[in-house]
């Protein structure tokens, strides 16, 4: 997510009058995806709706915790393809894939579409043998928001959230003052947080110049279960999940969260 996302938002509401047609101007999806990296796997997930989801999957085969991996929402899981290994070598087994009309997943995206694909994704890694108490749902901005609805949508052994924000319309008021209320109640993960009962992991950067730090602090104040909070010293918006520390922190969460009570 970038400041385009908040302005462009707003300018849609006032010219569509809150029709949903919006959606068109929330997302910034980017076709251009070139073949996985070596150790990473390819696979294709459909929707209930009938879209195909393009996703990655790296990790071992072993037991242990498996991150479903919603990203943010500009570019596409080729970008990250870094961070997806870095994972997988602190152990962890990761799902990313891409929302509907991002690298090369069919259709458009929109809130209620991207809410979708998620649960496809979760779907088909519970379909493959993975246990849902072995998945972490894992997000980054506007794929943290959309960590915390596939939670309450399906059991999961916790959530991991990075620089994501209480509301879509809570980041448009920073930044364009009262007119930010536009984007009504859009991405409302302040309200949902409140309902989850699995361990929860907000980190945020408290450099952030697009997701202010202290809209991480409201998201995590509002939860009610477990949970634990990271701050990620020096971190912009986009270059949070660079910080090793995080990692770290993130892999520790899940490990955490899949182990017996």
């Amino acid at each position: 997510m970038n400041r385009r996302v908040a302005g462009l938002v707003l300018a849609a509401a006032v010219c569509l009058s809150g029709c949903s047609m919006i959606d068109a101007y929330t997302f910034f999806p980017d076709r251009s995806i070139g073949p996985p990296p070596a150790g990473v796997e390819e696979r294709w997930i459909t929707t209930e709706d009938g879209q195909r989801i393009h996703a990655w999957y790296a990790g071992g085969p072993a037991p242990g915790a498996t991150l479903l991996w919603s990203h943010g929402n500009a570019g596409n899981i080729g970008g990250r393809a870094d961070v997806l290994l870095a994972l997988a070598r602190r152990g962890l087994r990761v799902l990313a894939y891409d929302y509907r009309g991002y690298g090369r997943s069919t259709g458009t995206p929109s809130e209620a579409g991207v809410y979708l694909d998620a649960v496809a994704a979760f779907d088909h890694e519970v379909g493959r043998g993975t246990a849902p108490a072995r998945i972490v749902c894992f997000g980054e901005s506007l794929g943290g928001a959309v960590a915390i609805a596939l939670a309450e949508r399906r059991p999961c052994a916790g959530v991991a959230v990075v620089s994501t924000f209480t509301r879509l319309a809570d980041v448009a008021r920073r930044h364009y003052g009262p007119l930010g209320l536009l984007a009504g109640n859009r991405f409302d993960s302040r309200a949902r947080v409140r309902r989850l009962a699995m361990p929860l992991l907000v980190a945020h950067g408290d450099r952030d110049e697009i997701v202010p730090f202290e809209l991480g602090e409201e998201l995590f104040a509002a939860a009610t279960g477990p949970k634990r909070f990271h701050r990620i010293i020096g971190a912009h918006h986009n270059d949070a999940l660079a910080f090793p520390d995080l990692l770290d922190a993130v892999a520790a969460f899940a490990r955490d969260a899949v182990a017996p009570r």
